[in-house]
């Protein structure tokens, strides 16, 4: 049966050989059977530019054109933690870059797309500093800065962010139901598809007075997670590296 598959929050690192040796192992088996591929932000733990000269980025670039080449198109919508990753990567990988809200029509159903971040409102201190990094100007400032640099800066950046995460209540990290109902209704859809949160579920909702799915997908951390979407179904999968 013809089925289009989504996943997200990899977090793609050398600290995490594991992770990598499950997500080719996906590349090589799941992901020959569909329609098409979205990863939906977060494929790396971090982008410091598309000239960063890492092997293991060069070796998922090749395991996603190799995917291109067998006959199923890849999609990417940027993550909070790849939002730099660039049209270069892009042409190595085959992968075509999405912008942060994508409305697809799948099987019958329109479903709304995205990272996931956006929705996260609540989170007042992370929308602000989302907006200054995504400032065009600030971000080829930063990709115009030495290699050693960047890396430098971005290792800060990280151990901030951990220490922020660490003293915020849990609860403003996940989505604003407002914002999940204003995006859903802005897109008149019934169906939405993220990551970010790392809370893996499908959720009923009401929007516009109709009976809704939000379907959120995890992080791999111990296991794949997967969303399949066909003519019969969007379901959650979790499954073993």
């Amino acid at each position: 049966m013809s089925h289009t598959l989504f996943i997200a929050d990899l977090h793609l690192c050398e600290e995490e050989p594991a992770i990598t040796a499950g997500f080719l192992a996906f590349l090589r088996r799941e992901a020959r059977q569909v329609d098409a591929l979205y990863i939906l932000g977060d494929l790396f733990e971090a982008w410091i530019g598309d000239d960063d000269p890492n092997p293991l980025h060069a070796e998922i670039a090749a395991a996603l054109d190799a995917l291109r080449l067998a006959g199923v198109p890849c999609y990417f919508i940027h993550g909070n933690r790849d939002f730099l990753l660039g049209q270069r990567f892009a042409a190595a990988s085959g992968m075509r870059l999405l912008p942060q809200e994508q409305l697809l029509n799948l099987y019958g159903r329109r479903i709304l797309i995205m990272h996931g971040d956006t929705l996260c409102t609540d989170d007042e201190g992370y929308q602000r500093f989302r907006r200054k990094v995504h400032q065009r100007w600030l971000q080829k400032l930063f990709l115009a800065l030495p290699l050693a640099l960047r890396q430098r800066i971005a290792l800060k950046m990280r151990a901030g962010s951990k220490q922020a995460n660490r003293s915020k209540d849990v609860a403003i990290m996940d989505v604003n139901a407002e914002a999940v109902q204003a995006a859903m209704s802005r897109h008149q859809v019934r169906y939405l598809i993220h990551g970010h949160t790392h809370r893996p579920a499908i959720h009923s909702l009401t929007v516009d007075g109709r009976p809704a799915e939000r379907a959120v997908l995890g992080a791999w951390h111990s296991e794949g997670s997967m969303i399949k979407v066909s003519a019969d179904e969007i379901r959650l999968i979790a499954f073993p590296f």
